[in-house]
């Protein structure tokens, strides 16, 4: 079954949902058929990959809040600060309170940090926090 798992997904994923469905029901099936290895893996990797998700997008909230914030008269910085509104949006429809003890929001705003240009149109950024000036709550508010 694993050799199915590297080879096509999407049918060991029709496959292993079929027998799931089938044990739910109380139907008795051969459990040499379910690829709990994979399984298991598959279900980690749900909750891993939103609360990826989830910090990609603050990331991303707080290095265009820093961009305006460097460079506030460029024409950019609506757009930048429009960005930022909605990748705060898209973290919060996503963020779950399991969350919230393994979101790092000082190590995300120091990513965010690293990938702020050196300058911008010729022009050197305006002086910036180096300490993350905001609560995980903050971008997460309404």
């Amino acid at each position: 079954m694993s050799d199915l798992y590297d080879r096509d997904i999407l049918t060991w994923s029709e496959r292993q949902s079929a027998l799931l469905r089938r044990i739910a029901a109380g139907e008795r099936v051969n459990s040499s058929d379910l690829d709990w290895p994979n399984i298991i893996e598959e279900i980690e990797g749900v909750g891993r990959s939103d609360l990826h998700a989830v910090e990609s997008w603050l990331t991303q909230a707080l290095l265009h809040d820093l961009k305006a914030q460097a460079w506030p008269q460029s024409r950019d910085a609506p757009h930048w600060r429009a960005e930022a509104r909605l990748f705060r949006r898209q973290a919060r429809r996503r963020f779950t309170e399991s969350m919230r003890q393994k979101i790092d929001i000082a190590a995300l705003y120091s990513d965010a940090l690293a990938g702020l240009p050196e300058t911008l149109d010729g022009q050197p950024p305006q002086a910036v926090s180096p300490v993350c000036p905001v609560t995980l709550d903050e971008p997460l508010g309404e």
